[in-house]
């Protein structure tokens, strides 16, 4: 079933049509809040909210905008509000990223290696710097995207994202020049 028919069927009040729609968001709204707080439980808390707010406002939702980019906005805001509620304490968890199975060992290592070097470095990232991140490299948004889901000028995300590459190079050269020890 296309998107835009499902939010509409979601709308009139489809019940399966809705539970269909938010199992399709679960995934991508947990990624950019886990990636946006640093920590599962505060990520499971963001996303849990973000769905019952698309739950509750789905009726507000119209196609001026694409539907994960509205899904996106949403998590900036839960995720901005913890942030607010936490007063910048948030810790990063020792959590690997997913990597395909591998058949070498040794390459898994290193890949496993750099994954938790570049969350960790990811999590570093001054809060504006590390949402813009999140939505351009993991929910692969354009910066018309998601300059409208953070709801800031387009020449600001990309400030934004040119100075996170920045600081993400910096906090990362050591592992560039294989001194992460």
């Amino acid at each position: 079933m296309q998107e835009a028919e499902l939010i509409r069927l979601a709308q009139s009040g489809d019940h399966d049509a809705l539970v269909e729609l938010l199992r399709s968001v679960e995934t991508s709204v947990y990624r950019s809040a886990y990636y946006i707080l640093g920590n599962e439980q505060d990520a499971l808390d963001a996303a849990q909210e973000v769905l019952i707010r698309i739950y509750r406002k789905l009726d507000t939702y119209q196609e001026k905008a694409k539907f994960s980019t509205w899904v996106q906005r949403i998590v900036s805001n839960v995720c901005m509000d913890k942030f607010r509620a936490k007063k910048e304490t948030v810790s990063i968890d020792e959590h690997e990223l997913i990597i395909p199975d591998r058949n070498n060992v040794e390459d898994e290592i290193l890949l496993t290696g750099l994954s938790n070097d570049i969350q960790e470095a990811i999590g570093k990232l001054p809060k504006q710097y590390r949402m813009v991140v999140v939505l351009r490299y993991l929910e692969d948004l354009s910066y018309q995207e998601i300059a409208e889901a953070l709801d800031l000028p387009l020449n600001t995300v990309k400030s934004y994202l040119f100075r996170a590459r920045q600081q993400l190079q910096e906090l990362l050269y050591d592992y560039q020049k294989g001194g992460i020890g």
